[in-house]
């Protein structure tokens, strides 16, 4: 079982930029596609963008694409999220979670982590 943990949200102003990292625990971490979802208060949690286990292929939701770049470092068991051009419709709690790729849906994914709170100001 693979245990993660989110960090990096914060602050930011409309325009702004973050990276969100998840650290996984275990030595079969490159064995999984890996996933990052969003939920907002009173919202379903949505998906953002996936990854490969090898890091080969990412797709993303229609919202954030050209603005948000998910990557993968094997060799340090983590996976990052890279927002740029935020806007204040991005304000959401951020979750990753390992999946089966080519799935949108969050129920394909699981193994979630806390979350980490993205919020953004206009």
């Amino acid at each position: 079982q693979v245990q993660l943990v989110e960090s990096g949200g914060g602050l930011v102003q409309a325009g702004g930029s973050l990276r969100l990292s998840c650290a996984a625990s275990g030595r079969t971490f490159s064995s999984y596609a890996m996933g990052w979802f969003r939920q907002a208060p009173g919202k379903e949690r949505e998906f953002v963008a996936a990854i490969t286990r090898r890091g080969d292929s990412t797709y993303y939701a229609v919202s954030v694409l050209g603005r948000f770049t998910i990557s993968r470092d094997n060799a340090k068991n983590t996976v990052y999220l890279q927002m740029n051009s935020l806007k204040p419709e991005d304000t959401a709690v951020y979750y990753c979670a390992v999946g089966r790729y080519g799935s949108t849906s969050w129920t394909d994914f699981g193994s979630w982590g806390q979350g980490t709170q993205v919020t953004v100001s206009s």
